[in-house]
């Protein structure tokens, strides 16, 4: 449901300023402003798009984090390749500096889609305040409480992987350098 075109329900005095996301002072406008018959169902509809909305922030961070977590995997293999070559060039050592590159893109993306979803649920929580059930808010202040016990958010761990594989390709180039200034075997 369109509320600013002027084909559907629209605000009367739409020109106020936007609110900080910690207490924003008009996320919901109240009844006399609304120009519409069905303020409760355009609420409903706002609060169901914008739920959904976060559910598409999850799904695109999964779908990232899956085609980061290929990249790096091929990019391992790559390096095994080249080491198993007879050439150990200089070249060699691109690839644990571009996986480096690759993984700490993908942890500040986990970082960015984490605090735009955290931005998201404070919203729903104050939608929420004008519905029947505040399931969210009450889900989240259950986990809340859980803090300090086994509970660790989704995000956080998820971020620790691309330092996983950070570790991984430093100690590659470490082991390349090594062997190819002579410290340790033949890399070749």
């Amino acid at each position: 449901m369109k509320c600013t075109n002027g084909s559907g329900p629209s605000w009367k005095n739409s020109s106020r300023g936007r609110g900080d996301t910690a207490n924003p002072p008009d996320l919901v406008r109240s009844r006399n402003e609304y120009d519409g018959d069905n303020y409760d169902e355009a609420l409903l509809e706002q609060y169901k798009l914008y739920v959904q909305s976060a559910e598409n922030i999850s799904s695109n961070r999964i779908a990232t984090s899956r085609y980061l977590l290929t990249l790096n995997a091929a990019l391992l293999a790559l390096y095994g390749l080249q080491l198993s070559s007879l050439d150990s060039s200089y070249l060699v050592l691109s690839i644990p500096v571009a996986g480096v590159l690759v993984s700490a893109l993908w942890h500040r993306i986990i970082k960015s889609y984490g605090n735009l979803n955290s931005i998201k649920f404070e919203l729903i929580h104050k939608l929420e305040e004008r519905l029947p059930a505040a399931l969210f808010k009450t889900e989240w202040d259950a986990v809340e409480k859980r803090r300090g016990k086994p509970y660790m958010p989704v995000t956080k761990i998820e971020q620790g992987l691309p330092l996983l594989f950070v570790a991984a390709h430093v100690v590659l180039a470490i082991v390349w350098a090594l062997g190819y200034f002579g410290a340790i075997g033949p890399t070749g």
